[in-house]
């Protein structure tokens, strides 16, 4: 259980910040879904920049389908695909 200060501020449990990957200047974002609060780690633009285009070149010629049927051991259009 925790308690809001008077400052609106809550501490997150530990075992939260460590599946969300959280600590001391990260930054979270807050959403409000059917009545339940929502907080994730917002990941900035710049941060999603820096890895743009990182697997070019570094992943065969296939199709995202394609290339995950393989990773999975499964055959293109084999039982089980949605090809």
């Amino acid at each position: 259980m925790a308690t809001i200060t008077s400052k609106g501020q809550v501490t997150i449990p530990k075992r939260i910040r460590d599946a969300l990957g959280i600590g001391p200047g990260s930054e979270v974002e807050f959403q409000l879904e059917a009545g339940k609060v929502i907080l994730r780690r917002h990941i900035s633009k710049e941060v999603l920049k820096r890895w743009e285009g990182y697997l070019k070149g570094k992943l065969p010629d296939k199709t995202v389908d394609e290339t995950i049927e393989t990773l999975r051991g499964e055959e293109f259009g084999g039982e089980g695909s949605t090809t």
